[in-house]
């Protein structure tokens, strides 16, 4: 979808991150929308207004008692006039203010006065992101209907790694459409999805297992409730927050997935994004293995794990109405991606390239392949975000 006739109201807060909302405010326009900007006066640090102005295309509010600006009015207006209200970057002091219900400048006050949703986008240090008093306001806003994308983790600038990023431009456009979206063509639809690795124990310290992040998944998880589905997420082992909206089954095991995939039935949708295991082992030590200097190492007998993608497609009558696959390939993707489609009994496969020097595995961007029967459609690189937007859109699309 677009954001064809969609205003948004874009707060930028004082953070070194605001010089990413020039950027936000083109790729809104670019969909469509329409963006009025309102600067605090730590934003002006960064960014000026001239420059949010001649992007947006609309003047910029930063004074509470500006007599220029709708007589006074600016906090009432602004919220009235918009149909979202996004922060980002969304500072710790103003997430403080938004929590507590202060309003000492303009962007405060008018968030107090808003009424419509508000979806914010963090940005800070990683301390003062993983703080308490940090977390509990954001537990405060939460609760109170906020909505809310990242922060991510990755370098900051103040030169510390971790959490405290703001989501990427990309990222937050995408989640900007799928508010608008929701609840969309899935609502009243049961959607079951798998993520993350499983952990194929060989004795109690040891396992079997991959380098899937679970990212993907729990992005498609997200993206599909986004959308109005009541979503089941079977999560294999991941260090992910749980998606808002969305009933999450933690496993470890290939037997221990099925089960749980078997019990969320009946759903319309199930998308098997996890990266099971292929084996276990055959039997596991009861004791850890010993480690026996000059001996040589124990061999380990495999047996093959339930095939989970394969077994919902032959349910007969349980079948989900639209089954969706993942081939991580190597080589050969859309070939491979094909057989596996006629193999599986699936209707899509989404294929994606994990080789060596991809990235795919464990990080936030991924290249894809959607393959049908008769048609493959070769998407960009984008964020795994935003092709689980995409992927969540193509499903609604054909279940319509």
């Amino acid at each position: 979808m677009t954001l064809t006739g969609k205003r948004v109201l874009l707060i930028v807060a004082g953070g070194i991150a605001a010089y990413k909302s020039l950027d936000l405010i083109r790729r809104l326009r670019d969909e469509g929308a329409s963006v009025r900007c309102l600067m605090t006066e730590g934003a002006k640090r960064f960014i000026t207004p001239l420059a949010a102005a001649s992007l947006s295309g609309q003047p910029v509010s930063d004074d509470l008692f500006s007599p220029h600006d709708d007589s006074g009015m600016a906090h009432i207006n602004l919220s009235r006039q918009s149909d979202l209200i996004l922060v980002a970057p969304a500072t710790a002091d103003l997430l403080a203010k938004m929590a507590h219900g202060l309003a000492d400048d303009l962007a405060s006050t008018t968030l107090l006065a808003a009424d419509k949703t508000i979806l914010v986008a963090p940005s800070m240090n990683l301390k003062m992101w993983s703080h308490p008093a940090t977390q509990e306001n954001v537990a405060k806003l939460k609760a109170r209907g906020v909505l809310q994308i990242g922060p991510g983790a990755g370098d900051l600038a103040c030169g510390e790694v971790g959490d405290g990023r703001m989501a990427e431009v990309m990222d937050i456009v995408a989640a900007v459409k799928a508010f608008f979206a929701r609840p969309g063509a899935l609502a009243g639809k049961k959607a079951l999805v798998t993520s993350g690795p499983t952990y194929e124990p060989i004795d109690p310290v040891r396992f079997i297992g991959n380098r899937s992040s679970g990212k993907q998944g729990h992005a498609i998880a997200a993206a599909l409730a986004a959308l109005g589905a009541e979503v089941t997420l079977v999560s294999g082992p991941v260090s992910l927050p749980d998606p808002e909206g969305v009933k999450v089954v933690k496993i470890e095991t290939a037997r221990e997935m099925e089960e749980a995939c078997l019990a969320a039935l009946p759903a319309e949708i199930a998308v098997c994004a996890a990266a099971v295991a292929d084996w276990r082992a055959a039997a596991v030590a009861p004791e850890k293995l010993k480690k026996k200097t000059g001996a040589e190492p124990p061999s380990l007998s495999l047996t093959q794990n339930p095939d989970i993608l394969t077994g919902l497609g032959a349910l007969g009558a349980k079948r989900p109405k639209l089954l969706v696959g993942f081939a991580a390939e190597t080589e050969k993707l859309v070939e491979h991606a094909k057989a596996k489609l006629a193999s599986k009994g699936c209707d899509l496969i989404v294929a994606n390239d994990v080789s060596a020097g991809t990235g795919t595995f464990g990080g936030d961007a991924n290249r894809v392949w959607l393959v049908e029967k008769n048609k493959v459609t070769e998407w960009p690189p984008l964020s795994k975000t935003e092709v689980a937007a995409r992927l969540a859109q193509a499903i609604a699309e054909r279940l319509s």
